[in-house]
């Protein structure tokens, strides 16, 4: 026996002292296969990052980024000067919390109702259907909503009219800022769900099909193959999708906002994100450091809530976590 594991561990030897080359002539395909994308965040990730100086800088046309007078932080304080960047931040961060954890389980949800349907027929129309709101233009939701829910010609209110609804008893939502946040996430809904429940299908579909049969043979209904195979086998996937869209948790949707909001000044206290204050404060005298010095705040805050969010996760679950 001492032999046999003498040999063995002489035979493992050499693999765990393969050098960097000998790996990647190991993996050259998979390698190979990655190089587009290392390319195209190399390219438009990484390359662009010496841009960041233009945060600090009074930026000059003529000068260029690192031509251009320094001044500083001041460009950070056209926000903080405002007296709205914590109402504007925690805006932005619910609205889209909201977006992402509500988008998320109910794309799971149809995910799993997709996968247990066994007309073939109607599942493809459904994901047909549900498919369609994503390539809907966000300047065109805009119009249906605005025809929807206008006060004066709306097809709301025309069918309160038609009911014999008073003029006291129609809906006013653009002028009623509390309704908005619950209008917003719905929207936002029925237009992404049906493209993120793609991923969580895919995964589904890539759970071992004998696994699902096995468990069938064993008398499991169709709410405990759920419970003990696919949401397990979906975890992971679930996490990682959690911490990348948390990356952008600071980073608003402006076409589904400013499209469907407009420049109401009513409906700001509780629709105003970062991206439509900075748009409606810099669109007469528009200046690249501003806009940069906003990104890049933007951008601290998600990199600080994905590095605590990664951290707890590999507390919890280390092989869940990003690094």
């Amino acid at each position: 026996m001492r032999d046999i594991e003498i040999s063995v561990s002489e035979v493992d030897s050499p693999v765990v002292k393969r050098g960097a080359f000998q790996t990647f002539w190991k993996y050259r395909t998979l390698t190979f296969m990655c190089i587009p994308a290392i390319v195209f965040f190399f390219m438009f990730s990484y390359m662009p990052l010496p841009g960041i100086y233009v945060a600090f800088v009074k930026y000059n046309y003529r000068k260029g980024i690192f031509g251009s007078k320094f001044i500083g932080l001041q460009n950070f304080e056209f926000l903080a000067s405002s007296g709205k960047l914590w109402s504007l931040t925690k805006n932005t961060i619910l609205f889209n919390l909201a977006f992402i954890l509500l988008g998320n389980l109910l794309a799971v949800f149809i995910a799993i109702l997709l996968n247990e349907m066994k007309c073939k027929w109607f599942k493809k129309v459904s994901q047909t259907m549900m498919f369609l709101p994503y390539f809907i233009s966000q300047v065109l939701v805009g119009v249906l909503v605005y025809n929807l829910l206008n006060y004066d010609t709306g097809f709301v209110n025309s069918a309160l009219k038609a009911f014999g609804a008073s003029a006291d008893k129609l809906w006013q939502p653009y002028a009623d800022p509390k309704v908005w946040p619950v209008l917003l996430v719905v929207i936002y809904l029925w237009q992404q769900t049906g493209y993120n429940s793609v991923v969580y299908f895919a995964s589904i579909m890539g759970i071992d099909a004998e696994m699902i049969e096995a468990s069938k043979v064993d008398g499991a209904n169709a709410f405990q193959r759920i419970r003990y195979i696919i949401l397990p086998s979906l975890k992971p996937t679930i996490v990682i999708l959690l911490l990348f869209a948390l990356g952008g948790i600071v980073k608003g949707n402006f076409g589904l906002f400013y499209n469907i909001v407009g420049t109401n000044p009513v409906l700001y206290e509780s629709t105003d994100i970062i991206e439509t204050f900075v748009y409606r404060a810099t669109m007469t005298d528009f200046n690249f450091s501003t806009a940069s010095a906003v990104g890049l705040y933007q951008s601290l805050v998600g990199f600080v809530i994905v590095m605590v969010v990664n951290f707890v996760i590999k507390k919890i679950e280390p092989e869940y976590s990003l690094f």
